[in-house]
């Protein structure tokens, strides 16, 4: 079910609606494919939006069907909204569909990498930190078996996995493909299977690893994550996980439209601007281990390794 949420600001004292009043502040209306806490994906966003100061947001949360989301993008522009967020690469033909009738409004989505007259796009480069949790996992694993639960074949989860293939060479990794970003028993049951076949390391993206996060505590399987940091999920389970950091991509949407550019923008977050590296002192890794870790971590913000 969608669920409309006003986000608590330094200073927000009004929502993104038709019936509100103009504050002076820029209003930002969002539409995210999972809950604003959901330790993946739709957190991520919502965690870089609370960092920001003298803005107004409203977000509809759970918007996971297309058509409703459409809707939301278009209602949310009819409203006024100076900025209307679509945080799911699904939601690309809306947007540019929408775009269109609201010249006035900027418009922005992800991941992606098509940018228009007044729509940003924004994207990670995943595979950054997917080849250094490969590398890890590889450092990790005991039995010399890893599993890989992915969503769906496409965006960042795509990439972070391709990364991490390349990271974790050498050892013997399985990848499922739930075909869903969201439903946490096909994870669960990815993750069992992958544990029964002898892996003892495990990872994934998207909303659904709440699941599979939960049978890697229970099994004693460790886990590395993406997106958000998952370590509270599993406090020594989690070994690390690649954090997707969207403040300065927001901060400099709010800049450009300050200055009059509605949108022609696409950014990518990196190791070097905007990801992070979460290494849980709580998961208790021997140093040892994190060395090659960290040597590749420089490479790969350095450019010596690339994809």
């Amino acid at each position: 079910m969608k669920r409309i949420l006003i986000l608590a600001l330094a200073i927000l004292t009004t929502s993104c609606t038709a019936t509100t009043q103009h504050t002076g502040r820029p209003r930002i209306c969002v539409v995210l494919p999972g809950s604003a806490t959901d330790m993946s994906w739709s957190q991520s966003l919502c965690t870089a939006l609370k960092s920001l100061e003298n803005v107004d947001v409203q977000i509809s949360e759970n918007t996971y069907n297309v058509n409703d989301a459409a809707a939301a993008i278009r209602d949310y522009a009819q409203s006024g909204a100076d900025i209307v967020i679509a945080h799911g690469a699904q939601y690309e033909a809306s947007v540019s569909d929408v775009a269109k009738d609201f010249p006035d409004t900027s418009f922005a989505y992800g991941t992606g990498i098509k940018p228009g007259a007044n729509i940003f796009a924004y994207d990670a480069a995943a595979w950054q930190g997917g080849y250094l949790n490969g590398l890890l996992a590889r450092r990790l694993t005991k039995s010399g078996v890893v599993g890989v639960i992915g969503p769906v074949r496409a965006g960042d989860a795509k990439t972070y996995v391709e990364g991490f293939l390349k990271g974790a060479k050498g050892v013997k990794v399985s990848v499922t493909w739930t075909g869903s970003f969201s439903d946490t028993a096909l994870a669960s049951e990815a993750a069992n299977v992958h544990i029964q076949n002898g892996a003892d390391v495990l990872t994934g993206s998207a909303q659904q690893v709440t699941g599979a996060i939960g049978i890697a505590r229970e099994r004693k399987a460790w886990w590395l994550g993406t997106q958000t940091d998952q370590s509270s999920l599993a406090p020594t389970t989690v070994a690390c996980c690649q954090v997707y950091d969207w403040t300065p991509v927001l901060q400099d949407i709010l800049q450009q439209r300050k200055s009059g550019v509605k949108g022609r923008e696409a950014y990518t977050l990196t190791l070097h601007h905007g990801l992070e590296m979460a290494v849980n002192p709580g998961a208790a890794i021997a140093p040892k281990i994190l060395e090659p870790f960290k040597k590749a971590e420089d490479d790969i913000i350095s450019g010596a390794l690339k994809p």
